[in-house]
């Protein structure tokens, strides 16, 4: 790599006199952003199988509809059973 590469200098932006933030507050908003916020980071292993954010809202969509079909599948047989103990006690 060449030197002249390397050692280069990013200029930074000066702050223009119009900007005051002498009565500024830090993190004002920040206990409301965080509570608001939809951003989920994932491990690097997740992200080695699921490339981007439809890939992981179809699996998430996926384990939520097989939770509601096994609740389901619980609550019929739920009823079932007390049915069949209220048929069995007449």
């Amino acid at each position: 790599m060449s030197d002249r590469i390397t050692k280069h200098k990013v200029k930074e932006p000066e702050m223009r006199p119009e900007y005051d933030f002498s009565r500024g507050v830090r993190g004002k908003y920040y206990n409301r952003y965080i509570e608001n916020t939809n951003v989920v980071v994932i491990e690097p292993d997740v992200h080695k199988r699921f490339k981007n954010a439809k890939a992981v809202n179809e699996a998430l969509r996926s384990v939520m509809r097989s939770e509601a079909k096994r609740r389901d599948i619980r609550k019929r047989s739920t009823r079932a059973s007390a049915k069949a103990a209220r048929a069995g006690n007449r």
